[in-house]
């Protein structure tokens, strides 16, 4: 379990209050570091729900949530496997979409994400440049391989404005255009 670092933490907070996030889902609570910077750029009313498949970290992450001052009712945590939580949630309803759970499903995370968001609505993908093996044609690990392929699928979509922003390790994100 790796926090994110400050600088993507800090860009996570501008993309929630550039979006005026009132709705977030958040693949990978980790220890709560995120979803904290997430709940900051989130409007006061704004509920993040948090997905993952170790209850263990979804305590921590509710502890310092807490500890950060933020109240009982801005976060729901759902524990389990992504691609069998993200189907069960809204479509449509959700403004954001943070991506930090197994970089294997994350071309998966991206079709699940597309129909959660609303017209609008932002999706990012913590972790694009692998340590820098997914720019560098010599590694062929399969996390980098599907990094590759989301990294393209991304890019050719036309119903996405994409960017990648050189933040600690990589923040792929992108737009769902109306």
């Amino acid at each position: 379990m790796r926090p994110v670092s400050p600088g993507t933490g800090a860009a996570l907070r501008l993309l929630a209050a550039a979006t005026d996030a009132k709705a977030v889902v958040e693949i990978g609570t980790g220890a709560g570091v995120s979803g904290i910077h997430l709940l900051h750029g989130m409007r006061p009313d704004g509920v993040l729900t948090t997905v993952d498949t170790e209850p263990d970290r979804q305590q921590l992450a509710r502890t310092a949530y807490r500890e950060a001052g933020f109240a009982g009712n801005r976060a729901r945590f759902i524990p389990g496997r992504a691609l069998d939580v993200l189907p069960r949630l809204a479509d449509g309803g959700y403004d954001l979409v943070f991506c930090d759970g197994d970089r294997l499903e994350y071309p998966d995370y991206l079709g699940e994400s597309l129909r959660l968001l609303r017209p609008g609505g932002l999706v990012c993908f913590e972790g694009a440049f692998a340590q820098g093996r997914s720019m560098d044609a010599a590694h062929s690990e399969p996390e980098v391989i599907r990094l590759r392929e989301l990294m393209r699928t991304v890019r050719d979509n036309a119903a996405l404005a994409p960017v990648l922003l050189p933040t600690d390790d990589g923040l792929l994100c992108a737009v769902r255009r109306g």
